[in-house]
């Protein structure tokens, strides 16, 4: 294969090659761009699918896991792997970062989306994937009773305080009012700011600052 590509390379920049050591050295480049080319763009992490979560174990001397939760806040480290969400192992696969497989198979991302859908989190996922491609860290909210705990870029969960817990509504969702009121006395007495994200039948969102004020 190598030798495939050394010869479209040498015909299509039509260079001209005088002795044996120029050959080797050409040789040499391509064959290089290739090792780069398969590393940096052929070859994706892995993750299993099991019962919702999505583990990549850390192979020895691999960092890119490790890196994930360090730089990007991604999933729960241990010591032998990365434990993501369906969500966010979603995200990394739609983003060419991630194959996922399920008992062996790799699967395809329409199935993947369509585990996310029967577990009517589908909204969820969109405004996950807006916020991410937008520069935030994102954590989850369960223990406010809101989706997603909200850093502002350049930040993460260890070391700064969250700005916003993230409530997620479709736009044809009927709230109680007394509910209402709880997710905005929740983040207030958290000292958080709550960003409604509403998610419209088009599938784009919209988000609203709410704020406690008194009279």
């Amino acid at each position: 294969m190598e030798l495939f590509f050394f010869i479209i390379f040498i015909l299509k920049l039509n260079i001209k090659i005088n002795s044996f050591m120029e050959l080797f050295f050409y040789f040499l480049i391509l064959t290089l761009i290739l090792l780069f080319t398969d590393f940096y763009l052929g070859v994706l992490m892995r993750g299993d699918l099991c019962e919702g979560i999505v583990t990549i174990n850390i192979e020895k001397g691999s960092q890119r896991a490790v890196s994930l939760n360090q730089k990007s806040q991604f999933g729960k480290l241990s010591q032998d792997s990365l434990e993501l969400s369906i969500i966010e192992a979603c995200y990394l696969m739609e983003s060419g970062r991630l194959d996922i497989y399920e008992n062996n198979e790799k699967c395809e991302i329409s199935y993947i989306i369509n585990l996310i859908k029967d577990q009517d989190i589908y909204g969820k996922y969109l405004v996950y994937k807006d916020l991410k491609n937008r520069g935030y860290i994102i954590k989850t909210g369960f223990k406010y009773g809101s989706e997603f705990r909200l850093y502002e870029r350049g930040t993460g969960s260890g070391h700064a305080h969250s700005d916003f817990l993230v409530k997620v509504l479709y736009e044809t969702s009927e709230v109680n009012v007394l509910d209402f009121a709880s997710y905005v006395r929740v983040s207030h007495g958290v000292n958080k700011r709550l960003l409604l994200a509403v998610v419209d039948d088009d599938l784009d969102v919209t988000y609203y600052n709410i704020e406690w004020t008194r009279p």
